[in-house]
């Protein structure tokens, strides 16, 4: 059996995983941030809803390092590509649970004061940018 394959799965799920907890911590964060908007008489803000899924775009990334394993398993050694798929899906997973902890302040911050998007969003691009540099260097490794 090619471990590779193990490689691929975890540049996937491990993403996938991450963007799940990420998701959940931000969108409860918009439920609250709705409940309090509604406690005091003031509009829902429609972007929570944005806040609450920044974090899916990690299991994009995490298939995209998967098809690349995948397309680069023929010609790699395959202990390189269940290292890139392990450690490259564990990178990317934890920049989407860390986005999702981002964005669920955000929303909090967001439904108290109704200022500051462009703010928020400019610090959860931070945290975007470690998965985005995984998979550029693990595409990187791998060709």
């Amino acid at each position: 059996m090619n471990v590779a394959f193990i490689g691929m799965a975890c540049a996937l799920g491990l993403s996938a995983l991450g963007s799940g907890l990420g998701a959940g911590a931000a969108c409860s964060a918009a439920v609250g941030g709705w409940k309090k908007c509604y406690a005091n008489g003031k509009p829902a803000p429609f972007i929570l809803v944005a806040f609450g899924g920044v974090p899916l775009t990690q299991t994009i990334y995490g298939f995209l390092l998967m098809t690349f394993i995948k397309n680069a398993v023929a010609t790699i050694d395959p202990l390189l590509g269940l290292g890139v798929g392990l450690f490259g899906g564990l990178a990317i997973g934890l920049s989407a649970f860390m986005q999702g902890r981002c964005a669920a302040c955000a929303c909090d911050a967001f439904a108290e004061t109704g200022k500051g998007t462009a703010n928020y969003f400019m610090v959860i691009g931070i945290v975007e940018t470690v998965a985005l540099f995984t998979l550029v260097f693990g595409m990187l490794m791998l060709g």
